[in-house]
């Protein structure tokens, strides 16, 4: 009896979403839970796992087709009807029921960036993934052949020096551009959705910045003195974001109209601290939540944070992980940014955006000294926060980390 594999509910916010990559052909078997196929939305991407063991019987839409909530994608069968049917020579990949090639992300930047035929890179990932080392392989390979640099002739042989070269063999400027090419791809679902996030955020908001810099020993003190028992402890390290995830609640509770966000004429003032910690992503930027970071503690934190970036990494995240949040917190300096004007996540009213840690010439009690210092900027929607909130919710983060340890304690 045939089974029909179906596309999950999605959530209200979410209308439609892309068939991925089959993890399965035709034929394979399947077990119990098993993920058969990925379905991409302009948030998360979802594991459609088999509801039953058995055989992969029919995929009713391949690779790139745009499916809707319930819709039927695919058909399973019963395990004891499976037959090892071999398949006739000649046939093409779609005659065969063959899962097309597909490009892991750092595989796909290869490909673009050498002008490579993504169907001729052998692919040895599961579900007929191209996996980056297959694209190293494919240029050495290609390089080794000579595929890419043509053979000389005696004809293109260069001129002695001596020998003036005729005007008839100089190639104009615009014909030495003829090999610049171009490609034109569609943005991924989760890419479009962040530009149109960003658009509206900036038509809808009025976004303003602020600035300040903050003085990174005594947190760096704190770590150095006890980094290695917390790591003992936690089996983790202890990183900065756990501090600025504390400061940032502690600010949020002096100021809560930056904890607050707009809704029609409506101001919305939330009682929790749900603070999202943006995280790169092969996908692109995605923005988990800590839930309730009042609570947690910096062990917490810092494993929170992990996770996510974890389960980001690996196209994990769920849209409960990513939805909601109050206030967002982004490191533009783990790329080495020294500054930024980050831009808000709606409806939020805050972003603080992290930066670089430089050793730069400060002076303290009239002697000028060496610090290493961060700039710190905080973008907030000036329809509901005003400047003198903004800048005194900046001065506490920063008054929070110059003394963690009164931080810590609560006093």
């Amino acid at each position: 009896m045939s089974i029909d594999l179906k596309v999950p509910a999605f959530p209200e916010s979410v209308t439609d979403g892309t068939i991925l990559n089959w993890h399965k052909k035709p034929g394979d078997s399947i077990r119990r839970d098993e993920t058969v196929v990925d379905i991409e939305t302009d948030k998360v991407v979802f594991e459609v796992p088999a509801p039953q063991h058995g055989v992969l019987e029919e995929i009713v839409e391949v690779s790139g087709s745009v499916v809707e909530s319930g819709q039927i994608i695919g058909r399973m069968g019963d395990a004891e009807n499976a037959v090892d049917t071999p398949v006739q020579a000649g046939k093409s990949e779609k005659e065969k029921g063959q899962t097309p090639p597909f490009a892991m992300p750092s595989a796909r930047r290869l490909i673009e960036e050498h002008g490579l035929d993504a169907a001729a890179v052998p692919a040895s990932g599961s579900g007929n993934r191209i996996l980056k080392e297959d694209v190293l392989g494919y240029i050495r390979e290609r390089r080794g052949s000579g595929a890419d640099s043509p053979t000389r002739t005696e004809s293109q042989t260069e001129p002695a020096v001596n020998e003036p070269v005729p005007a008839s063999s100089v190639v104009p400027f615009s014909a030495q551009q003829q090999g610049r090419n171009e490609k034109r791809v569609p943005m991924t679902r989760l890419r479009a959705r962040i530009a149109e996030r960003l658009l509206e955020a900036q038509q809808t908001a009025a976004i303003l910045t602020t600035f300040n810099e903050i003085n990174m020993q005594p947190v760096m003190d704190l770590r150095r003195r006890h980094g290695e028992r917390f790591r003992d402890k936690y089996g983790m390290k202890l990183g900065f974001m756990s501090f600025f995830v504390k400061a940032v609640v502690e600010g949020l509770r002096r100021f809560p109209e930056i904890n607050a966000s707009i809704d029609g004429t409506d101001i919305v003032y939330h009682g929790y601290f749900d603070i999202g910690i943006a995280v790169s992503s092969p996908r692109g930027l995605v923005v988990p939540i800590l839930r309730d970071a009042d609570r947690a503690n910096m062990a917490d934190i810092e494993a929170g944070i992990i996770e996510y970036a974890d389960k980001a990494r690996d196209g994990k995240l769920d849209m409960e992980d990513i939805t909601g949040g109050t206030f967002s917190i982004t490191n533009g300096g783990i790329f080495g940014s020294l500054l930024s004007t980050p831009i808000l996540n709606p409806p939020q009213s805050g972003i603080l955006g992290m930066h670089s840690i430089q050793e730069r010439p400060v002076a303290e009690n009239g002697q000028v000294v060496i610090r290493p210092m961060m700039y710190v900027a905080l973008s907030y929607d000036h329809r509901l926060v005003d400047g003198k909130e903004a800048v005194q919710f900046l001065l506490t983060v920063k008054e929070a980390l110059e003394d963690p340890a009164r931080m810590l304690l609560g006093v």
